[in-house]
């Protein structure tokens, strides 16, 4: 069994778009655009991954590690070519409670965990399921997840070094006021519109690295005091320096992993299994808008995998974890990079920030990597969901807004399971109300039932309903010709229509069952008497309650 799995999951792999050059084949040019817009991301990734680490309650290293690894390994062996992984906020605010409460090494030991348990779902081909997820709900995940990096953002406006730990991550702080927030707003607005405008000059360079460049130039050159890269870590002793060796002090090479036993399994697991979920929730859905905006499909199931291969080495070497993230995926994307390769340059980028440019990356000013996440916002919202509220059926524009809510207020794994019960109960709703019935006698007396619509739990009483026991002719026949046998409620709802009718001394007779329904039925042991009377299905199913089969007798 363990074998099949493995050759279904590796023949699974041999279809997968491993895309390492492009379908128009790679030139100077290609690489210069792929290396380019790995260099924007990695630009953005380091604030993100030193913003995340203090939302977690960790030392800025474990979130500039984690987005190194996480993004190295899945832009190597990940399910889609264009996606960017790294240290995220949806993850980190679950991990801020367990170091809390039990500290660093019980962290590490979780994202091992959580890696181990997202390969053993990429092996199982569970990512497939991610396709089970409606539109609406993919519309107000993209709505919140734009509305959460906005919000994000704002942080960005504080006086850098007010801010304290609230036992939850750090919040607080003081807001900037006067001339310092009008120059972080100018700055910010002339980032967003170099963004807009360098595509209609040239595309020589992705326009948020040349955002990036511009506003940081004027910056550095004119000495402006704007809060800057440098100004993130104040409160944890300085921004990580060259000096610190790559894994000192952390995971393999320093402090302890947590003891392997039961007790360190029962603390990790819960936390473990949360991690997992949201990550890869955000991961395949991630996944799902690359793949709409670069038009590739598959690889949701490799895609858990590269998560879980990426997040246990992580742990390892002393990382917090992490999944795809969003943002740096649509700037990725934007920027024109299509394939592995920008995501590994970015990755190297990042290490090389860590190791040999910290200096330089501190200087960079926030208000131009606010400016680039904001025109990820806007590039991000769905804004056509806003027109299309009015006209869609209520039901999905409730949950369109409902997970954004969601979204917005909990965690985006929640929202999308919130969504998903809330579409699923719907249809189930939906699909209750069609069973209805045609009746009619036939020249021999008989009264027919032409069922219409799905037999399941949710209609099995509407199916009772259809019925006139007291007063029916002495043999009833059911068609389902246009009906179906879903579910075990839907078995016993016909079980107890023939024992009202065997009660009543009269017979009942199922025509046309499909033959997945008819499988269905004699899977739940019922005897079935195979008829020639059924040119459409060439099969009937002919039950005397008389002889007991229905009747349970």
């Amino acid at each position: 069994m363990a074998r099949s799995i493995f050759h279904s999951f590796t023949k699974n792999l041999e279809v997968t778009d491993l895309r390492w050059m492009p379908e128009d084949g790679f030139s100077v040019g290609r690489l210069r655009i792929e290396l380019l817009s790995g260099l924007t991301v990695a630009l953005a990734l380091v604030p993100e991954a030193v913003a995340f680490a203090f939302v977690a309650g960790v030392h800025p290293l474990v979130g500039l590690y984690a987005a190194f690894l996480v993004g190295l390994i899945t832009a190597l062996i990940g399910g889609r070519p264009g996606m960017i992984s790294g240290a995220t906020g949806a993850l980190a605010v679950v991990m801020v409670a367990l170091v809390a409460q039990h500290g660093v090494e019980y962290l590490f030991a979780t994202v091992i965990l959580m890696g181990l348990l997202q390969v053993f779902a990429g092996v199982m081909q569970w990512g497939k399921f991610i396709r089970l997820v409606p539109h609406p709900v993919m519309l107000g995940f993209v709505n919140g997840l734009a509305i959460v990096i906005f919000l994000a953002q704002m942080s960005q406006f504080k006086v850098p070094g007010t801010m304290v730990d609230t036992g939850h991550g750090m919040g607080g702080g003081e807001w900037l006021s006067g001339q310092p927030l009008y120059l972080m707003l100018a700055l910010v607005a002339a980032t967003m519109a170099i963004i807009w405008v360098m595509p209609r000059i040239t595309k020589l360079i992705p326009a948020p690295l040349a955002g990036i460049g511009i506003v940081a130039a004027v910056v550095i050159f004119t000495g402006m005091d704007v809060p800057r890269v440098g100004d993130l870590a104040s409160i944890e002793g300085g921004f990580p320096m060259p000096h610190v060796p790559f894994g000192e002090g952390l995971g393999l090479y320093g402090t302890a992993l947590a003891p392997f036993n039961l007790e360190t399994l029962y603390i990790v697991l819960p936390y473990a299994i949360i991690l997992a979920a949201i990550g890869l929730i955000e991961s395949l859905l991630t996944l799902n808008l690359v793949g709409d905006m670069t038009n590739t499909r598959g690889g949701a199931s490799q895609e858990c995998v590269a998560q879980g291969v990426a997040n246990t080495v992580t742990g390892f070497f002393g990382g917090m974890g992490g999944c795809a993230m969003i943002g740096q995926s649509m700037i990725n994307v934007k920027s024109g990079g299509r394939t592995r390769v920008a995501g590994i340059a970015a990755a190297v980028f990042l290490l090389l920030f860590i190791l040999v440019g910290s200096s330089l990356i501190e200087q960079i000013p926030l208000a131009a990597l606010v400016g680039v996440m904001f025109m990820v916002v806007i590039g991000t919202f769905a804004w056509n969901s806003l027109r299309i509220l009015g006209k869609v059926p209520l039901t999905d524009a409730f949950v369109i807004l409902l997970v954004t809510v969601v979204t917005v207020y909990e965690d985006l794994a929640v929202a999308v399971v919130v969504g998903v019960i809330v579409s699923a109960l719907a249809y189930a709703w939906n699909n209750a109300r069609r069973i209805h019935a045609k009746t009619y006698e036939t020249p021999e007396g008989a009264k027919v039932y032409q069922v219409q619509g799905p037999l399941f739990f949710g209609s099995s009483d509407g199916f009772a309903e259809l019925f006139d026991v007291q007063n029916d002719p002495s043999l009833v026949v059911v068609d389902f010709a246009d009906s179906r046998v879903v579910d075990q409620s839907a078995l016993q709802a016909i079980e107890a229509i023939a024992g009202k009718y065997e009660q009543a001394g009269k017979r009942i007779e199922l025509r046309h069952l499909s033959r997945d329904c008819h499988r269905l039925l004699t899977k739940a042991g019922h005897l079935m008497v195979d008829s020639d009377d059924d040119p459409d299905y060439e099969l009937a199913v002919d039950y005397s309650v008389r002889t007991g089969i229905l009747g349970g007798h």
